[in-house]
C-alpha cells in the first residue's frame, strides 16, 4: 500500500545567533540543503530542534520558516509538543497545525505522566483528536524527558481506524519493529525508524523509512540505502555498517557537532545551542567531525553522490 508519508526525513537542528537568537538566515540555507540532498521530507520543530527550549512563539515561527523555505518542494512536519497541562498542549497543537505543516507530530511522553497507565494515555490520546478533527496527526516516541513506547495494540487500532499517518520509532529493536510491521501490515500508517543501527533490517521488514539525528550530517547516504537497499543488498550493508558506526558520534557532543559539521560543509551556521553547552566540541570532537567529513567523501564517491 502507498503510504503518503515515507522515505528520509531528518530531524532539524535548529541555528542560533551569537545572541542565542534563531538564525533563520541558516534556517533557510539549511533547508535547501536537505532538499538538494535528496529527503523526502523534513522534521521541523523536534527534540534536535532544542524545541524544549523554545518558547511558543520560536516553535511556531521556525515551523512557518521551514515551511515557507522548502517551498513545497517536501513534506514538513513539525511537533513543538512540550507542555505539561492537557488544555495547553491542545492549545499548542492547534496553533502548529495553523502554520500549515504537514502533520502535527504528538510526543508519546506528553500525555501521560511517567507513573500513569495506558488507559490514561489512551484517554489523553482521544481527547486531543476530538478536539482538533481537522489535524493530521504523526506520533513519536521522543525518548526525553522520558521514553514511553506505544503498545503494539496501540499501533493496531490507530492503523485500523487512521488515527495517524505515521509513528516515529525509538524502540532500537528490531523485534519490537517487526511485531510493529505485522500490527499496521495493509493499514496506511506509516513507520519510520530513529534508530540506525536496526534501520537496514527493518526496512527489510517492512518499514516505511528513517527519521533521525544523523540526517543532520549525510542524509543522502539514508537516501541511498532506503532507495537501494532490496537491489544492492551487499552495498546496502557497507552503508549501513558506516552509518552505524558514524552515529556513535551523537553522544559525543549533539547538536553541537551538528553544527560545526554544517560550517565546514557548506551551510554558515554557529555552534551555539540552548541545550548543550559548546565546549563538549573540545579538540577530540572536532577531529571526530572532520575525520567523518573524508570518510564521507570516500563514500559518496563509490555510490555516485
Amino acid at each position: 500500500m502507498s503510504k503518503l508519508f515515507s522515505g528520509c526525513w531528518p530531524t532539524m537542528i535548529t541555528p542560533f545567533t551569537d545572541d542565542h537568537k534563531i538564525d533563520f538566515k541558516a534556517v533557510k540555507n539549511l533547508t535547501e540543503w536537505f532538499i538538494a540532498k535528496g529527503c523526502d521530507g523534513i522534521f521541523a520543530v523536534c527534540q534536535s530542534s532544542e524545541m524544549f527550549f523554545l518558547s511558543e512563539q520560536e516553535k511556531l515561527d521556525l515551523a512557518r520558516a521551514v515551511k515557507d523555505s522548502s517551498a513545497g518542494r517536501v513534506k514538513v512536519i513539525a511537533s513543538g509538543h512540550t507542555a505539561d497541562d492537557m488544555s495547553q498542549q491542545v492549545d499548542e497543537l492547534g496553533h502548529m497545525a495553523e502554520t500549515g505543516v504537514d502533520a502535527v507530530v504528538l510526543v508519546s511522553n506528553r500525555l501521560v505522566k511517567q507513573n500513569e497507565d495506558e488507559s490514561m494515555f489512551r484517554n489523553n490520546f482521544h481527547n486531543i483528536l476530538r478536539q482538533l478533527p481537522q489535524v493530521v496527526f504523526g506520533l513519536y516516541e521522543c525518548p526525553y524527558p522520558y521514553l514511553r513506547l506505544l503498545t503494539t495494540e496501540f499501533l493496531a487500532d490507530c492503523g485500523a481506524q487512521k488515527k495517524l499517518v505515521f509513528i516515529k520509532d525509538v524502540s532500537c529493536a528490531l523485534d519490537i519493529q517487526k511485531e510493529r510491521v505485522r500490527a499496521v501490515r495493509g493499514t496506511e500508517l506509516a513507520l519510520f525508524n530513529a534508530n540506525t543501527a536496526t534501520l537496514l533490517d527493518s526496512l527489510t521488514a517492512g518499514y516505511d523509512g528513517y527519521s533521525g539525528v544523523m540526517g543532520n550530517f549525510h542524509i543522502d547516504m539514508y537516501k541511498w540505502m532506503y532507495t537501494h537497499f532490496m537491489e544492492q543488498p551487499e552495498l546496502a550493508r557497507e552503508v549501513s555498517d558506516f552509518l552505524t558506526l558514524a552515529a556513535v558520534c551523537e553522544i559525543r557532543a549533539y547538536p553541537v557537532n551538528a553544527k560545526f559539521y554544517h560550517r565546514l560543509t557548506g551551510v554558515p551556521m554557529g555552534i551555539q545551542t540552548r541545550s548543550k553547552n559548546t565546549e563538549l566540541l573540545n579538540e577530540n570532537a572536532r577531529h571526530e567531525i572532520e575525520s567523518l567529513i573524508r570518510m564521507e567523501k570516500i563514500l559518496r564517491k563509490k555510490l555516485g553522490l
